[in-house]
């Protein structure tokens, strides 16, 4: 069980820390790209990531880091996407919304709002008539179960039992705007529950419970098909796109944020977890400086990469013969 634990609290160290050199780095203006942090949600999708045991096909949302990352464990292509570089797996030219790395599990992620819901149930149909046994897992915030084709696309899933995860990254916020401001009734599962899908919530704020209840889901899946809707409560510490916070926008407060730091941040809760099951912490410290250090070599590594070019502008777009 240490084992396990100290993976996750890898993996939520490893996307955190990608981001703090974001907000480190980003002020320097040679990441052009917008920035849709995940800085308060990685136990989302670290927790269900690692759950599906490498089973997954991922798509993911404008933001995007924390699933690619908890996917592919990838810094080196991660900050060539940010910094516009070759080395990024798009050349640079996806920047933080449409990161990719098919080979990896991480199939797309897509800028525009509920878009890639549709796709993955796609991805599921296909998965089921090739007989691959992968499952497609789509990430997006709770601002995109207002959109139709969230629906359409749950129906379609639940008539056709696909093996697809709906997750809801539920930080309460579509932009900045509440529910309460947004929709006509009170819980989002009490609602997907009217579908033949299984419906599961978390508001632990635990990497460890959502590991738990993604394994659970499968297990009852694969004795009885069906797609999966997870609504996983998050707190998103940092503003709607940007490196900056919201309380100066009075949309939240600088009290509200720490109260969430101090009780919610799974990051923390999981590190505590790790030593009181015995891990030293000064080896724990070690291991932290050596996955330090080969992110900050990937950002270095990605500052000095090649500029993709213009001739290379339309490359990828269409269908080009090999």
């Amino acid at each position: 069980m240490l084992t396990l634990s100290i993976d996750l609290y890898h993996r939520l160290f490893f996307v955190r820390t990608c981001e703090d050199f974001i907000i480190k780095h980003y002020p320097e203006n040679e990441m052009r790209t917008p920035m849709h942090m995940s800085y308060g949600q990685e136990h989302v999708p670290v927790g269900v990531c690692r759950g599906l045991e490498g089973k997954g096909n991922i798509f993911g949302s404008y933001r995007s880091h924390a699933g690619f990352l908890a996917q592919t464990m990838d810094s080196d292509f991660f900050f060539g996407e940010l910094y516009g570089r070759t080395t990024g797996y798009a050349n640079g030219k996806g920047g933080s919304m449409h990161l990719a790395q098919p080979e990896k599990g991480y199939l797309m992620s897509s800028g525009i709002v509920a878009s890639p819901i549709s796709v993955a149930v796609g991805a599921a149909f296909a998965n089921r008539e090739l007989k691959t046994k992968n499952y497609a897992v789509v990430f997006f915030g709770d601002g995109a179960t207002d959109a139709g084709s969230f629906y359409e696309s749950i129906n379609i899933a639940s008539l056709f039992k696909l093996p697809v995860f709906f997750i809801c990254e539920d930080n309460e916020l579509a932009v900045l705007s509440r529910p309460e401001e947004r929709r006509g009734y009170k819980n989002i599962s009490d609602v997907i529950s009217q579908f033949d899908c299984l419906v599961l919530e978390d508001d632990s704020f635990d990497v460890e419970s959502v590991y738990q209840k993604t394994q659970t889901a499968l297990a009852e899946i694969k004795s009885d098909p069906k797609p999966v809707f997870m609504n996983i409560k998050c707190h998103r510490y940092l503003e709607h796109v940007g490196i900056g916070t919201d309380w100066e926008y009075l949309y939240a407060s600088e009290l509200d944020f720490e109260i969430a730091v101090k009780s919610k941040d799974a990051l923390a809760a999981q590190r505590k977890r790790i030593i009181s099951q015995g891990f030293v912490n000064s080896k724990l410290i070690k291991l932290e400086n050596e996955w330090r250090a080969k992110i900050e070599n990937s950002v270095e590594r990605a500052k000095k990469a090649g500029v993709s070019q213009i001739s290379n502008l339309y490359h990828g777009v269409f269908h080009e013969d090999t």
